[in-house]
């Protein structure tokens, strides 16, 4: 078995425990049990974790290169460090909205969109719940409700910082600074994304104004052609010109040193 299928095998069932993953932790944080029923969710927890550590070692493991899979795969290694991420995936979907060109580039741009917004709103979700999770029995803590913790979150996230609401743990001031680095992390990537939807549009969405002058090269590269093909172009007569009586017809200034292709006394290049 290689690395694909493996990662085959094994997408549908991570994707569910993902999902068991976010109910069960949810349920842990926001209900806060105790006794057994903490420890089940505990356990319940740790297991779905260790199966996307697992399955990241293994496909690092199976892969034939592995700093370069290493390299190539650090979405995997999100996943693996925060379980929920592969439910973006779920929002695939989306990026087949209707009315959207089919251009490469707007592709991107709608994928990108699409599950930078639901990585933020993941992020933003699962940073509320870690927060009220080491914040709630802290002496002197102001996030003790889900409430709280979420509208904490959406103002760090944004990097608004009110001051209404801080951590007072340690713990909780590290999910407050990865929440931090997270959100402007999305929030250039959005930014980005829709600063050049809009200046495409301002382009007019023509290809002759497209920045890479795609237009123009494939009007260079046709007169380069033609100035290739004219020096071996048999004589055809004069009413075909220049292009060995398969082309087109050409006019004598369309080609570069029409002069210099020699005069055999009569009208005709060549003749």
């Amino acid at each position: 078995m290689n690395e694909a299928t493996w990662r085959r095998r094994t997408e549908i069932p991570l994707m569910i425990a993902s999902l068991v993953y976010l109910i069960v932790y949810s349920w842990r944080v926001i209900a806060d049990p105790a006794g057994p029923a903490h420890a089940v969710a505990s356990i319940v927890v740790l297991v779905t974790w260790a199966m996307f550590i697992v399955d990241y070692f293994v496909r690092l493991l199976m892969a034939e290169h592995r700093m370069v899979w290493f390299r190539t795969h650090l979405q995997d290694l999100a996943f693996a460090l925060m379980p929920v991420l592969r439910l973006v995936r779920l929002l695939g979907f989306l990026t087949m909205l209707p009315g959207v060109r089919s251009t490469a580039g707007d592709r991107l741009r709608v994928r990108i969109m699409v599950y930078s917004i639901g990585a933020a709103v993941i992020l933003i979700y699962i940073a509320s719940l870690a927060e009220l999770e080491v914040e709630r029995h802290a002496p002197g803590a102001g996030i003790t409700s889900f409430g709280i913790a979420l509208w904490w979150a959406c103002v760090t996230v944004t990097t608004t910082g009110y001051g209404d609401y801080v951590p007072v743990t340690d713990a909780g001031r590290a999910v407050a600074a990865a929440l931090m680095f997270g959100g402007v992390a999305l929030a250039g990537i959005i930014t980005a994304s829709l600063a050049s939807w809009v200046l495409e549009r301002a382009a007019g969405g023509s290809e002759a104004h497209e920045p890479a002058t795609r237009a123009q090269m494939r009007t260079l590269m046709t007169k380069i052609d033609a100035l290739a093909a004219a020096p071996a172009s048999p004589d055809t007569g004069g009413s075909r010109g220049v292009g060995g009586g398969t082309g087109e017809p050409r006019h004598e200034a369309d080609v570069e040193g029409w002069e210099d292709l020699g005069n055999g006394g009569d009208d005709r290049p060549g003749g």
